[in-house]
């Protein structure tokens, strides 16, 4: 069973069967794709013309750019995959700026409206650590009465509380909030916050880095070229960040192919990217969905699994020898689905997230938290070897395949 026969009613989501990858010597593709991916292969960098291509495959085509992708998966990393013991802590779901998209963001009066307390934040780090977490995931709305110390009287409570756990914070967008608030540039605010201890910054806020589509989305709140020098900065700072896309909207091929060339360039700079994580549109509950007709927007439900393979597949193809890793996130993807996306170039399935909140505030059907032990048992579907990271992708356990573990309770038999 090949992954174009799984993907044949578009929008609904392969089971949990493990995608079976045929040779690019045997796949009858379409010879264009072919050489694009040939390129790929030989090491050449394709171009944001061929990536639209590429995108655009169907039938045989999406296999073969799969199958393209998972090479370089192999020849990037190696036949092994990641995931890391996580805690997302949104200190405040208040957030003034009406993103069309969030289905997360409360007025301050609202019934539910919620601004953790620094005890409360401190506790769950502590509580995240006492569950193996090496790392904390901050991020909040923006609050219109925040302190201007607010982000980093964060990071110095939980530095007191757990001194030893990795802080992964804060968006571009609450960079911006937080820096005109203090009065400061974006350095001063940056590094600041690195004094205070913050290990690393989220690339999310990303959405789509185009103009047309942003002003759509978000107004124009944070634009292409604010969230361009943000995270520049941060890499000059030595600040690693992530980087994200959000797709499957009013988005399209061009505007994919863009994004990713974009980070391309910027990680040709500074190299401070340490992942690439491709994230698809959750529409249940999400006004830029339930209110389309209202927008006059013609949105989409989100991506269709062709997308979701192929925004995989061509990330790793556009990065290859710039970004090397590629997250398939499970609580967008649901787990089954993601565990396919590792032999579509991925090659790490991101945090155990515990209570993650965002997604499912738009309606995500995936749950919080996974276990460390059913990660294992995910990567080891995919037929590749799980390990467990740090944040910068930094081993810090190795598993053995269980039927390896089988194997050897025989022969001590």
């Amino acid at each position: 069973m090949n992954i174009a026969s799984k993907i044949k009613s578009e929008g609904q989501q392969p089971t949990n069967e493990r995608p079976l990858f045929t040779s690019l010597e045997t796949a009858p593709v379409r010879p264009e794709i072919a050489a694009i991916l040939a390129e790929a292969l030989a090491g050449q960098e394709i171009s944001e013309r061929q990536a639209i291509l590429l995108f655009q495959a169907e039938g045989a085509d999406i296999q073969a750019v799969a199958s393209c992708a998972d090479t370089l998966r192999q020849r990037s990393v190696g036949d092994r995959a990641s995931f890391v013991i996580t805690r997302n802590i949104n200190f405040t779901n208040i957030c003034y700026m009406g993103c069309k998209f969030c289905g997360f963001a409360r007025p301050k009066n609202a019934a539910d409206a919620e601004l953790l307390s620094m005890q409360e934040i401190a506790r769950r780090a502590q509580e995240a650590v006492d569950k193996g977490a090496t790392e904390v995931c901050i991020q909040g709305g923006l609050h219109p009465d925040l302190p201007v110390d607010q982000y980093r009287n964060i990071l110095l409570a939980i530095k007191k509380q757990v001194p030893q756990l990795h802080i992964h914070a804060f968006s571009p967008f609450e960079i911006m909030f937080g820096a005109k608030n203090a009065k400061l540039s974006y350095r001063d605010f940056i590094q600041d916050l690195i004094d205070c201890g913050l290990g690393s910054m989220p690339g999310t806020a990303a959405e789509i880095l185009d103009v047309e589509i942003r002003q759509q989305l978000t107004r124009d709140k944070l634009t292409t070229g604010q969230w361009q020098e943000i995270i520049s900065t941060a890499h000059q700072l030595g600040l690693p960040t992530t980087a994200t896309i959000m797709y499957g909207h009013i988005d399209g091929p061009a505007h994919w192919a863009a994004h990713i060339g974009l980070l391309r360039e910027m990680q040709k700079k500074h190299r401070g990217f340490t992942e690439f994580v491709p994230l698809g549109f959750v529409h249940y509950e999400s006004p830029l969905y339930t209110d389309r007709k209202k927008l006059k927007l013609d949105v989409r439900p989100g991506p269709t699994a062709t997308e979701n393979i192929l925004m995989h597949a061509v990330a790793r193809i556009m990065l290859n020898g710039w970004i090397d890793n590629i997250q398939a996130s499970w609580v967008k993807l649901g787990p089954d689905y993601a565990v396919q996306m590792l032999r579509a170039g991925a090659n790490d399935l991101g945090g155990t997230l515990i209570n993650e909140t965002i997604t499912r505030s738009s309606g995500g059907v995936h749950g919080e938290e996974i276990l460390p032990e059913d990660m294992v048992k995910m990567i080891e579907r995919s037929g590749l070897r799980a390990y467990r990271r740090n944040t910068l992708y930094r081993p810090l356990q190795h598993f053995v395949p269980s039927d390896q573990l089988i194997a050897c309770s025989a022969g001590a038999a």
